[in-house]
């Protein structure tokens, strides 16, 4: 091809939807050969059948990155931009979608077409109005065709998806999303078609000949849509405005929202296009509609570019040359793309550089392999290092190779998983087509391709099964409207389902979505739900409002259930005896009446269980707030409330002895027992209250670190429930229950003489599975202090802290305590 701006080239600009390539199509075909390059190796396939079905497949050749059918024949060229034989002499080339000299990857090997390849006999420059400037200055001889849209174009207003019209395509930009839609669209209308920019041409045919036969009547689809592919759209909708460019998120430009929206209509009938929402920043603003719907764009001013015939004698001389800068005013040099950054990280390589000499043309060829799985320039540099490293002796060892395609020849798995495998062939297929790779080409051309085959179609089939959905579509042609209306039925065990078809479950209030839903299902499911579930929930709350006491339960950590569902728990209240109560959010279903007599019902019962279950908070409660008690007794009551019952004596002792006779008299009829080192109710260590003080605790922000089991009076120290807000007191390596520390105490005041030397009698403690040090550390922590033979004398009163004992006492093992 030659270069040379006198021979006939003609730009023909326009809007989407103005037969630009089919008018470039017929042009090429009329003369003796041809080649057309286009944006997308979607579009290459599908204009390759249309002329093999006009000249037949021996004249017709196709060349892309993963591709390359070129009969011996061949007199018309289908390629990618990035694949055109540059020097093949041919009589007509056209390059499509020119605009794209602007792109920031793929921006430079487009300026470098529309600055290069050229027909022997005519050159056509096809692509958008915004480049008129551009091919003026460039070009300055190239004759510019304007060609209007054939159909009007218009906005529709947003949209929400459940609401798109048929025959729609909607628009997302990452996997993700689209499967998103997808998903949703199963749901709510029966099924989509799937179109990206990744799939393979079968995949892509098969997908959009759903759509096509109306198999489905909508269609999503990344902005590859906008790039050409003649589809039967009567609204493109966008299910945002932003998307992630390879190095930030941004907002589409006007140009690029023209380009996708002009998807909708075909030739001379009319199209709309919209959002999916209304406000918000994927919202259209009114200029760009305006702008969209008169086709008027800001012009291009400049292309990017990259030396496109970089000089190949040493890896400095390379990259010194594709670091060049442009020579007109309309140029700009191209950011780095992902082929330069690879060779740089190469080129840092020294043993890279050392293979490099004499094969610095075939380095950068490998630099050149596209990174189809999205992987990031380290991991794709040490893939193309890799492949270098042996193409610098040869070719690619054989069994590797095979290795690596067996690995990749396998159908099972979900989209995501054999979406992978598509996008990883694609690199082996374009490695296959790279000359002097490989020893037998032709035969790993041909095994990548059926390998992509087996993969496309097992891809086809996994993006039918996941998002045509037939039952959904004839449910809702059956009832005739929106997910909202389908008839709902909820069995005797809570069981929810449409048409016979479970969806989940009414758990108390709370509707669980069936397991087997798909994540994106969910969202659907419960708005679905909670429309057509409010007089089973309202039935529900008015049960619960009139049920008996035996209905509730107290659960861990002070929730309550109702009938086996969680309707409540305990939080801070005024005081420990009367917590507050918060309803489940499951709840907030039920009107405000509902909710409030709900919260009252559940309140009536645990004041009823604190009462039955722990009278003596109650009453504690009753003295701590009682004004005309004196302070030593509401000191005393709050201590023993706040401890739910317990409390230690050693911290409130000026307060307990300052009691007096009728306030201890008192205490003691609301069940308080005042001993030596606590005060105690022991009816809080019975098993049916334990639950309670520990509900209680945990609504105040004390819970209690574990639960004794139930009977227990002697525990390891350590063991759970071993600590006193529990009723057991830690007493070297095992702790006591507070009652029997009483019981000990006692028989110990009983059996001395005053303040002389007596020997306590060891049966009781002995009786009760006390070891000796045990209970050495409790009579010096009541007061008492041992003296020589195992013999004992009282002091007065317990100390301020406890003292450790001599070690010369009756026990004979004090010397071995941890009194710490």
């Amino acid at each position: 091809m030659s270069s040379h701006d006198n021979l006939r080239v003609t730009a023909v600009l326009g809007p989407t939807n103005t037969g630009k390539t089919h008018l470039a199509v017929e042009r090429m075909v009329a003369h003796s050969s041809g080649m057309i390059g286009f944006p997308l190796r979607l579009l290459a396939r599908e204009v390759y059948d249309r002329v093999v079905a006009m000249k037949g497949p021996e004249r017709v050749a196709l060349i892309t990155g993963e591709e390359r059918i070129v009969p011996k024949d061949a007199r018309w060229f289908l390629c990618t931009a990035e694949s055109m034989p540059v020097d093949r002499d041919v009589a007509f080339v056209a390059l499509d979608e020119a605009q794209l000299g602007a792109d920031a990857e793929r921006g430079h090997v487009f300026t470098d077409r529309l600055l290069h390849a050229r027909g022997r006999e005519e050159t056509m420059i096809l692509g958008s109005a915004a480049l008129k400037p551009v091919v003026r200055s460039l070009i300055p001889r190239a004759e510019i065709v304007e060609r209007p849209r054939f159909s009007d174009l218009s906005y529709a207003g947003a949209k929400k998806i459940s609401r798109l019209p048929r025959r729609s395509a909607i628009v997302a930009f990452s996997a993700e999303e689209v499967y998103a839609v997808a998903e949703m669209l199963r749901r709510l209308r029966g099924g989509a078609a799937v179109v990206m920019g990744a799939l393979s041409p079968r995949t892509r045919n098969a997908q959009v000949a759903m759509f096509q036969a109306g198999e489905v009547d909508y269609l999503v689809a990344t902005d590859a849509i906008g790039m050409g592919l003649n589809m039967d759209v009567a609204h493109v909708a966008f299910a945002g405005l932003h998307k992630f460019d390879g190095k930030r998120r941004r907002r589409l430009t006007v140009s690029e929202m023209a380009q996708i929206a002009g998807r909708a209509g075909r030739h001379q009938r009319d199209g709309t296009f919209g959002a999916v929402t209304e406000e918000g920043p994927d919202a259209f603003l009114p200029e760009e509609v305006l702008a969209i719907e008169e086709h008027r764009f800001p012009a291009l001013d400049w292309l990017y570019w990259r030396n496109g015939r970089p000089d190949l004698r040493s890896v400095d001389d390379l990259l010194a040359s594709l670091s060049e800068p442009p020579d007109h005013e309309r140029l700009r040099a191209a950011p780095e793309a992902v082929d330069l950054a690879v060779l740089r990280r190469l080129s840092a390589d020294p043993k890279i550089r050392a293979q490099a000499r004499g094969q610095v043309e075939r380095l950068w060829a490998v630099c050149g392999i596209p990174d189809f799985q999205k992987l990031g320039v380290e991991p794709h540099a040490r893939f193309v290092t890799r492949i270098f490293d042996h193409l610098s002796t040869g070719y690619l060892p054989h069994q590797w190779f095979a290795d690596e395609v067996a690995r990749l020849d396998r159908v099972d798995g979900d989209v995501e998983t054999i979406a992978g495998r598509v996008s990883a062939i694609r690199t082996w297929a374009y490695i296959a087509q790279r000359k002097g790779w490989l020893a037998d080409p032709d035969h790993w051309a041909a095994r990548t391709s059926a390998v992509e085959e087996r993969l496309s179609d097992a891809l086809h089939a996994s993006l039918t099964q996941r998002f045509v959905d037939k039952r959904t579509s004839v449910l809702l042609k059956q009832i005739g409207a929106g997910a909202g209306a389908l008839p709902i039925e909820i069995g005797a065990e809570g069981e929810v389902t449409i048409d016979t078809h479970s969806i989940g479950r009414l758990d108390g209030f709370r509707f669980v979505v069936a397991p087997e839903a798909r994540a994106a299902d969910k969202r659907l499911l419960l708005s679905t739900a909670e429309k057509q579930l409010s007089k089973e929930r309202d039935a529900r709350g008015a049960a619960l409002i009139g049920a008996a006491d035996d209905a509730f339960a107290l659960g861990p950590k002070g929730t309550i259930s109702w009938q086996g569902h969680e309707v409540a728990r305990l939080a801070r209240g005024r005081s420990l005896a009367r917590p507050a109560i918060v309803l489940d959010e499951a709840l907030n279903c039920l009107a405000a009446p509902l909710r409030k007599a709900a919260s009252a019902r559940v309140q009536r019962w645990v004041e009823d269980a604190i009462a039955a279950h722990l009278p003596v908070i109650a009453r504690l409660a009753e003295m701590a707030g009682d004004a005309a008690a004196t302070g030593a007794l509401r000191s005393v009551a709050r201590a023993i409330e706040t401890g739910a019952g317990i409390t230690q004596r050693l911290p409130i002792r000026p307060a307990v002895e300052a009691l007096t006779p009728d306030e201890r008299q008192r205490l003691r009829k609301a069940g308080v027992t005042i001993g030596a080192l606590d005060l105690f109710d022991p009816r809080m260590m019975k098993p049916r209250a334990l639950p309670w003080r520990a509900a209680l605790l945990h609504a105040a922000g004390q819970p209690l670190t574990g639960t004794p089991p139930g009977g227990a009076t002697v525990l390891m120290r350590g063991a759970p429930g071993a600590v006193l807000s529990t009723g057991f007191r830690p007493l070297g390596k095992q702790a006591v229950r507070i009652d029997l520390v009483e019981r000990i105490a006692r028989s110990a005041h009983e059996g001395r003489k005053g303040r002389g030397a007596f020997t306590p009698d060891p049966a009781l403690a002995t009786s009760m599975g006390l070891e000796p040090a045990t209970i050495a550390r409790l009579l010096t922590e009541l007061g008492f202090r041992a003296l020589s033979e195992g013999r004992w004398t009282w002091r007065g009163r317990p100390p301020a802290r406890a003292v450790r004992p001599r070690s010369d006492n009756a026990f004979a093992v004090l010397s071995d305590l941890n009194l710490g």
